[in-house]
């Protein structure tokens, strides 16, 4: 009910703050809030103002980020994994993002040795006509 909502919220937050615009006028405000020390003795409430107002956008941005860097990187698998599908790639790839840390690691030392055993045998996976064959398992 509120993910379509969130996300279109997510994306705009996303996009504003990265523009140029955005970081310039974060760098103005700090620096119109230190000009502005002395006018109230650098205060407690002075000092309050800035802590509390950075607190409470670091807080959520890291929630709104976080959100934007897991639908990007669910976007980007989904496009990997079609890519593997639909190529002579090896089909057991897809998912491996849902392994664990050790398998992803036995499967890339894995594709590792086969790439040192195609370096040393460069032909080996050759046809008699020239053409590539899909390595095997």
């Amino acid at each position: 009910m509120l993910e379509k909502p969130f996300t279109r919220a997510a994306n705009a937050v996303a996009y504003v703050t990265g523009l140029p615009v955005a970081f310039i006028a974060c760098l103005a405000l700090v620096l119109g809030w230190a000009v502005s020390g002395p006018l109230f003795g650098f205060s407690d409430t002075w000092q309050l103002i800035i802590n509390t107002g950075t607190t409470i956008v670091t807080f959520l941005m890291v929630f709104l980020i976080q959100n934007t860097q897991n639908r990007d990187g669910a976007a980007m698998q989904t496009k990997l994994d079609e890519l593997i599908r639909i190529s002579n790639a090896n089909n057991r790839f897809i998912g491996i993002e849902h392994l664990t840390e050790t398998e992803v690691e036995e499967i890339r030392r894995a594709c590792e040795r086969a790439v040192r055993r195609k370096s040393l045998h460069p032909n080996a996976s050759r046809s008699t006509t020239g053409k590539s064959r899909p390595a095997a398992d």
